[in-house]
């Protein structure tokens, strides 16, 4: 096939006057659409700092709407500049379709870490229990979600699971209430061993005198009267509040002369001659 200088000079012509002129608008095009892109940009983050939006989830939501501008900008602009972006159209929906079957246990994991930066159940440094694991908040990613166990143990929970479970979050609230069972003999005067109950509860600051503490019999067991006690204390005073009680029961019940039952055998020996 024969190539003259006029047909190079008609491609060189056509050029010029066909596709050079749209080339240059869509690099115009192109660089604007940037511009306007990074104003959103930093439109939405401030929004979010606004807002007070969990920075995991500011900087993926962040990332995603940037991501998606750039991408539809780029194919506008090919098609403007004549090149037919139906294929590239293609391409990326059957690779997003075979990532998103390869990776369907991470994305189930990204959908719940989405769910719980948006819904907020639990925050850092919350003690939560959950997927069988208890723990205190350390972070919230957008795949996991990491506790540290009382005994210093780091557990990652996977956050498709976790954010469709069932969880206890136990710093949600201020306060909790503590609740303690204490048993005394049949032969003791329960009257003297509620009144040292409530001695103890009185000499304890961090127990709120609002709700009002409760102490009542709550059961006639096999070998012990128990009482019920019910205090309200503040959240991070909880165990502290428990064991205390607990040491201080036993020895204002020893000093006052107040058995605490526990479980006895007799063991009878027969000599048989």
């Amino acid at each position: 096939m024969n190539f003259s200088l006029e047909d190079f000079e008609k491609l060189k012509s056509q050029i010029i006057s066909v596709y050079l002129p749209n080339i240059a608008k869509a690099l115009l095009i192109l660089v604007i659409g940037w511009w306007v892109i990074g104003m959103i940009t930093r439109g939405l983050r401030k929004i979010f700092q606004a807002r007070d939006f969990d920075k995991n989830l500011e900087s993926f939501l962040i990332t995603v709407i940037n991501t998606g501008l750039k991408v539809m900008l780029v194919l506008s602009v090919l098609e403007f500049a004549g090149v037919e972006a139906t294929a590239f159209v293609a391409v990326l929906g059957a690779a997003g379709l075979a990532i998103g079957m390869a990776l369907s246990g991470t994305l189930q994991n990204f959908a719940g870490g989405v769910i719980l930066l948006l819904l907020k159940p639990f925050k850092s440094g919350h003690f939560i229990e959950a997927l069988g694991y208890s723990g205190t908040v350390q972070e919230v990613t957008i795949f996991n979600t990491i506790l540290t166990t009382p005994d210093n143990k780091t557990v990652i929970l996977p956050n498709g699971p976790l954010s469709t479970s069932s969880l206890t979050n136990y710093s949600a609230k201020p306060t909790r209430r503590v609740d303690m069972t204490f048993g005394i003999g049949y032969g003791d005067d329960i009257d003297k061993a509620k009144e040292t109950l409530h001695d103890l509860i009185k000499a304890d600051e961090r127990i709120h005198a609002e709700p009002e503490p409760v102490v009542v019999v709550s059961a006639l067991a096999d070998s012990s009267v128990n009482f019920a006690v019910r205090v309200w204390v503040d959240a991070p005073n909880y165990w502290g509040v428990y064991f205390k009680m607990h040491e201080q029961v036993k020895k204002t019940f020893d000093e006052r002369g107040i058995s605490i039952p526990f479980p006895q055998r007799d063991v009878h020996l027969y000599n048989e001659k």
